[in-house]
């Protein structure tokens, strides 16, 4: 469906540089990294909002164009949510919504309206102008403007940003039924990749202009590259075990009286509901985090379990 080949974008300076892959058709692509990695620049150019600077972007095996091509940019089938939004403040919740549904008859295009404001959770609010609702209502209406034309692809920037962990898996299983039901493909773009282990198909680790990685969220979570990709996907630990530097999560371990197993000195204990989290130390004094659904209060000694 989509195809990024060896694309580069620069103002004064290159903003990013030689990036490549595909999003196929009903496919959820993540891309992590930490802000200011030009993340939203490519967004802005796989949706034809801003020229490429070498290479292209092909969408259905056509070239999408940028603003030096079209008098009002953007590719009619890729929607793009920015984190400014880019609503009418003026207009109420509903107006926006059904504005963006004018292909509808009337009938149809109530109930879709009123089945998007119910999923965003808006309902309450949609005869209020925009410019009085809450950031985090903004961004839910931005949302909800984009799903309402059923757009081939969806490009979302920090889609979950604003929003509470039950409305984000609300959400969530929409985007999912969106992929199933409509074949709708998606790229999200987020600084948090432990928000896409449980949505994307596949992830694309972004850092400094540049592509590091491309790989599933199991691969990303549980045999990361470096600590400072593991740890953009969760708590992540690092030991010195006879030369070598080992990464292990949380889970991955065992409680050993192996004599080579790693011995540990218990720090704190603290609650965080499906389990507790404990703090230990070894005897490099390496900070090790291990979960466990009790609080373990002693010295202990462990072996480390890597999962498939």
């Amino acid at each position: 469906m989509l195809k990024l080949a060896s694309i580069s974008f620069s103002y004064e300076e290159p903003i990013f540089k030689n990036i490549s892959f595909e999003v196929g058709e009903g496919e959820i692509i993540g891309i992590v990294g930490n802000s200011g990695a030009g993340k939203t620049t490519l967004l802005k150019v796989i949706a034809g909002l801003l020229d490429a600077t070498v290479g292209e972007v092909y969408f259905e095996e056509n070239v999408v164009t940028g603003p030096s091509q079209n008098l009002v940019p953007g590719h009619e089938d890729i929607k793009l949510v920015l984190q400014d939004f880019g609503l009418d403040v003026f207009q109420t919740v509903r107006e926006n919504i059904a504005g963006k549904a004018l292909y509808l008859p009337r009938k149809e295009r109530d109930e879709l309206v009123n089945e998007l404001l119910e999923l965003t959770e808006l309902g309450h609010l949609s005869d209020q102008k925009a410019k009085y609702i809450s950031g985090g209502e903004q961004q839910r209406l931005a949302l909800a403007r984009v799903l309402v034309g059923e757009p081939k692809l969806i490009l979302l920037d920090e889609p979950f940003v604003h929003l509470d962990g039950r409305l984000r898996m609300k959400i969530s299983n929409y985007l999912l039924q969106m992929k199933e039901i409509c074949g709708t493909s998606f790229i999200l773009v987020s600084h948090d990749g432990e928000e896409m282990l449980s949505l994307a198909d596949r992830i694309v680790h972004f850092s400094e202009g540049q592509v590091k990685r491309i790989a599933s969220p199991k691969e990303f979570y549980f045999r990361p590259e470096s600590f400072e990709e593991g740890e953009l996907f969760g708590v992540i630990n690092q030991v010195e075990r006879e030369g070598k530097l080992m990464l292990f999560r949380p889970t991955e371990f065992e409680l050993t009286e192996d004599t080579n197993g790693i011995n540990l000195t218990y720090m704190s204990s603290q609650f965080a509901g499906a389990h507790y989290i404990n703090y230990f130390e070894t005897t490099n004094k390496e900070r090790i985090i291990l979960f466990q659904n009790q609080p373990m209060t002693n010295e202990t000694k462990i072996n480390i379990k890597k999962r498939d």
